[in-house]
């Protein structure tokens, strides 16, 4: 299999999941998300329309009215059927992503594949949890989802080689680069990522340097896009405690989450989703 799939379904309307079907959409698959109720799918519903207007804007295009016919937005998981790829991405609570999946399984054919968007989460206990763990993966796509240009596939041990090709080739029909993974905790990016990002963390709560300058350090002197604070702003302080309280259960107290993100957290100071984090936003 090559190529973007002809349908495809997508759990969870959020940012991360709208954004995952505006670029499948761009592809020229035929998208449905399915959202938890009416109020969810509405929100969602607004959300694709600002993703498609932000993509209008970003590429000079009047006419994105093609990508708006190909996305639809429900809360039946049975409109997920004809899908022959349904990548879930609800929030990063183990209980939720296996209720969505089972659910999603159940009313799917024996030939679509299924994939997991955690950034963080053992996709071998997801897959464990499946009737057909072969053709279940992860697919980490990054934040915001239609810019970035990178997507981690996600390996576990019940994989099958067919899974593998299929998913390179859907990154590539989406114009990104594919990085493979075995399932591990944290994988390659969210493991690299959170490393740096609790340094950063620690640095300004020790009075080493000031949020802006650390930034600037690693915008230019290592060429990174953004700096590790502005970049958990944008994450979401909650969603990197989330992960990084995750890996420091499993990998040690080298990722075990300095004060000031839990007072932040503590406090509603989530980031650019709240205006304010260890930057404001207006």
């Amino acid at each position: 299999m090559s190529g973007a799939p002809e349908r495809v379904g997508v759990i969870g309307g959020g940012r991360m999941g709208a954004g995952i079907a505006l670029v499948f959409a761009r592809a020229g698959s035929e998208v449905t998300v399915v959202e938890r109720d009416h109020a969810a799918a509405e929100s969602a519903r607004e959300r694709l329309g600002d993703g498609i207007a932000k993509a209008a804007a970003r590429d000079g295009s009047d006419d994105l009215s093609g990508v708006a016919a190909r996305l639809a937005v429900s809360t039946d998981y049975e409109h997920l059927a004809a899908s022959g790829l349904v990548i879930e991405a609800v929030p990063e609570i183990l209980d939720m992503k296996i209720e969505a999946l089972i659910r999603a399984e159940r009313v799917l054919a024996d030939s679509a594949w299924i994939a997991t968007n955690t950034s963080s989460l053992p996709v071998t206990q997801l897959a464990e949890r499946l009737q057909r763990p072969e053709r279940f993966c992860g697919l980490h796509f990054f934040n915001p989802v239609p810019p970035s240009a990178l997507v981690e596939i996600v390996l576990t041990a019940l994989a099958s080689d067919d899974i593998h090709t299929a998913a390179a080739g859907w990154v590539e029909a989406l114009g990104k680069t594919a990085i493979v993974v075995n399932d591990a905790p944290g994988f390659a990016s969210s493991r690299l990522g959170n490393a740096i990002a609790l340094e950063a963390m620690r640095m300004v709560e020790e009075g080493v340097a000031s949020p802006t300058d650390i930034d600037t350090a690693m915008v230019l002197g290592y060429r990174h896009a953004t700096g590790p604070l502005r970049t958990s702003d944008l994450v979401g302080l909650d969603v990197r405690l989330n992960i990084c309280e995750f890996l420091h259960e499993t990998l040690g107290d080298r990722f075990a989450p300095p004060q000031i993100l839990r007072d932040k957290v503590a406090a509603g100071e989530l980031g650019r989703k709240s205006g304010q984090g260890f930057f404001s936003y207006p």
